[in-house]
């Protein structure tokens, strides 16, 4: 700590700081337009001078390092005078078109100006103008209004890895831009909306929807991944506007994927909002509207007439913890009746084991790591905001990267090592000529991919074998779907085809519309029950239809795949006659069975109101000691299909993706071949 003067106050500030870091901390706002603290300095708007004690005249303060016992004044009349010729050479050629521009109301400029700017302009040539460029579906651009702040090519080539937006020409003829017309083929691409302080980018989708003071804001999570990144949601009476960023240090920051920005409008594509149950003709079928007492009269009689009669609950891995708690206790209390299943299988975990709560997190990876290991994983894919955070080492501290199965097309340098799952399993068991490499670090960074698990059959972990090698090892295992980790405490197993033939009821929850699920569909002949938000072509072989909540619509907890419990918040109401999925499961079978909650769901809940106890949390739920000699030497087989990534089109991931017309767009755009030249 050095002992500096700022407006003739003294404060004791750290030594490695700039004065523009330096003000921030002691709690003074200097204005900027290049500087965001998630990017390198460039020092190109000037906006942000300030005069010192060491220096003859005016200086930029987010290139000034402070300097003991220096003086700074940051609000003397000359510094004043300075910002506002800043300001009046930045609006020479910036439109005028406050009352039609999408950042009006949250505009740096625009603040700027009120508070430095002058009452009049000197200027009276004609204003320049800079043609629009295409960036895809997502951002829209009036590059007329870009300041030249550069945050944006800085974003592209520090953080998302792709050289898409540059400088172009020089002097009064400067402007942003990319060298080709294409689709800014980026996971995380939207986040250059948030940094750009003026309207020159800004959402597509949002365009022309409503102004900032009239949106209301909820705080959510998002759901298209495992990451549980923390977003606000903003909403207009009914509607969903638009979707930001909510900053949270231990998990995404400020960054959040396209995914999880652009996908809300699938609220309201294709729902299912109305109750339907199916007649049957002479050669045909129909579907007639019901309502709630005859439709619950007709599941009760469906349900419980027969006592021997066999239901099958069929769930993937983004069913929240509630209703799976709930289904947990159906399945205990009427186990001859009642099975609940995976569509898919998941992880191999057993018996409710949880591994080690006080490591691998994602907030370890700040910890000093020299190596990270992709075993089987796309990471940039299947987790765009783990993987900026892995680049950013790799950039900023030289870590060394190597990836084992699928080759991938990654955005930062890596050493690819083409090996099937038995070498895999080799090189763990230190039997492979790159085995020193995780033997030899300290602290190796292991991210296992989803494939991985599911090509391992048996009570055998991998991820035990890793904490029994190497106990300060950080194994991130990520997921694919957003609450995989909650499967694994409440222990479902996934259908099997004895589960299947044996079954008079196949009940469907929130299930997506693929391969799998009509094949499935094809060579069943029970009753078929379809609870989802979403109505499809294979939902008219169902029998019964019933439209459920989304995310946006109702309060659950979900666990991301460092094993974090959050929750989402309800935003919007109903559509149509929809009810929550916990709710509806509560009523079918509430004269069958006493529901009364389960432990572990109400210490989750408690972690939802208070994270900080995340930090300190134990490892309390393992029924196994994973770490244990003897758990090691259980028998296991493995399948020696190739491994590769669990996910192939990163706009089109889960159901909830699948409907939106924005991803559905980005989907298309991404798989276009360009070409710069003819």
């Amino acid at each position: 700590m050095i002992p500096i003067k700022i407006n003739n106050s003294k404060f004791l500030v750290k030594s490695n700081l700039s004065i523009l870091e330096a003000c921030k901390y002691v709690g003074i706002t200097v204005p900027r337009f290049c500087y965001h603290e998630t990017l390198s300095v460039a020092g190109n708007c000037r906006m942000c001078l300030v005069e010192t004690s060491m220096d003859p005249k005016p200086v930029s303060s987010c290139t000034r390092p402070i300097m003991k016992d220096m003086e700074i004044f940051v609000d003397t009349p000359l510094v004043k005078k300075a910002r506002e010729n800043v300001v009046e050479t930045l609006l020479l050629n910036h439109p005028l078109d406050c009352p039609i521009c999408d950042q009006g109301g949250e505009c740096d400029l625009q603040d700027q100006t009120k508070v430095f700017g002058s009452d009049y302009s000197r200027f009276f040539f004609n204003k320049r103008g800079v043609e629009d460029k295409n960036c895809g579906p997502l951002i829209k651009t009036i590059m007329t209004r870009c300041i030249h702040c550069t945050r944006c090519v800085r974003f592209g080539t520090e953080i998302a890895g792709v050289d898409f937006f540059g400088t172009l020409n020089r002097g009064t003829s400067t402007e942003i831009g990319s060298y080709s017309s294409k689709f800014f083929d980026s996971e995380i691409s939207g986040n250059v909306i948030d940094l750009c302080p003026v309207g020159a980018l800004t959402s597509k989708p949002y365009a022309f929807k409503a102004r900032p003071w009239e949106l209301k804001i909820n705080e959510s999570i998002d759901l298209t991944d495992s990451t549980g990144s923390n977003i606000y949601v903003n909403f207009k009476e009914t509607e969903v506007m638009r979707i930001l960023p909510k900053n949270n240090s231990e998990i995404n920051e400020t960054l959040i994927s396209d995914k999880a920005r652009f996908s809300y409008d699938s609220i309201k594509n294709q729902r299912l909002q109305k109750l339907f149950e199916k007649h049957n003709l002479s050669n045909s079928f129909t579907f007639k509207l019901s309502n709630w007492p005859k439709v619950f009269k007709n599941l009760d009689k469906l349900l419980f007439t027969n006592p021997n009669v066999k239901v099958t609950f069929l769930i993937n891995e983004e069913l929240d913890l509630e209703s799976l708690t709930i289904l947990n206790d159906i399945q205990n209390k009427l186990s001859n009746n009642v099975r609940v299943k995976l569509i898919e299988r998941s992880s191999n975990i057993p018996n409710n084991a949880f591994l080690s709560w006080s490591n691998d997190k994602l907030v370890d990876l700040k910890k000093n790591v020299q190596y990270c290991f992709l075993i089987s994983s796309n990471i940039r894919l299947e987790g765009a905001i783990l993987n900026a955070k892995i680049r950013n080492k790799v950039v900023s501290d030289t870590l060394n990267t190597f990836s084992m199965g699928q080759n991938f097309n990654s955005n930062f340098s890596l050493n690819f090592i083409n090996l099937n799952l038995n070498n895999v399993l080799n090189f763990f068991e230190s039997k492979s000529n790159i085995s020193k490499l995780l033997v030899s670090t300290n602290k190796p960074l292991i991210v296992l991919g989803e494939t991985l698990n599911k090509r391992l059959f048996g009570n055998f972990n991998l991820t035990s074998l890793i904490k029994k090698i190497i106990p300060s090892a950080i194994v991130l295992d990520v997921k694919k779907h957003s609450n995989t980790e909650s499967m694994q405490l409440v222990n479902i197993k996934a259908l099997d085809s004895n589960t299947f033939q044996n079954s008079d009821i196949l009940i469907n929850l929130n299930l997506d519309d693929d391969a799998k699920i009509r094949k499935i569909f094809s060579k069943f002949n029970g009753s078929l029950i379809w609870l989802n938000t979403h109505g499809s072509k294979i939902a008219t072989k169902a029998d019964v239809l019933i439209p459920t909540l989304t995310p946006f619509e109702e309060e659950n907890t979900y666990l991301n795949f460092e094993q974090r419990a959050q929750k989402t918040l309800k935003t919007l109401p109903g559509v149509g006659e929809s009810r929550e999925t916990k709710k509806i499961i509560k009523a079918l079978y509430s004269e069958k069975v006493g529901f009364k909650g389960d432990a572990s769901f109400n210490i989750f809940k408690e972690l939802t109101e208070n994270p900080e106890k995340f930090k300190t949390l134990k490892n309390i739920f393992s029924k196994l000691d994973l770490l244990n000699s003897n758990f090691l030497k259980h028998k296991n087989t493995f399948v020696n299909y190739p491994l590769k990534s669990s996910l192939e089109d990163f706009h089109r991931s889960n159901k909830f993706t699948k409907n939106s017309k924005v991803m559905s767009q980005c989907s298309q755009e991404s798989r276009k071949n360009y070409r710069n030249f003819f």
